[in-house]
């Protein structure tokens, strides 16, 4: 029922943010509304950015974010840890990619 919940005000935020046209800019609206939903709560963009960060190349990156979508949203699928790695990549790293259809 909470994950229901979740995904149907997810959805919402994801209808008004397309209606309104606020979008990022970064080219992937699903990795942010995902990474709105369930990352921003425990990290703020210091993560991205800090030293001693652990992803150092689009691997670790991936890596990182499945290794967190387990512990906090299992339920989500693989091309949604995918969308979140993107939208972060695209804001934050910009490292070369290894996806299809990915700009790298």
């Amino acid at each position: 029922m909470k994950i229901t919940m979740v995904l149907t005000v997810a959805a919402l935020i994801l209808a008004a943010t397309v209606v309104a046209g606020q979008s990022s800019g970064v080219g992937d609206s699903r990795g942010e509304l995902l990474y709105s939903t369930y990352c921003i709560g425990c990290h703020t963009t210091q993560v991205h950015w800090r030293a001693k960060r652990l992803a150092t190349d689009w691997g670790s990156l991936r890596s990182q974010v499945r290794r967190w979508q387990e512990n906090v949203a299992p339920g989500l699928a693989e091309e949604d840890s995918t969308a979140i790695a993107r939208y972060l990549n695209n804001l934050y790293y910009h490292f070369p990619t290894t996806d299809a259809g990915q700009r790298g």
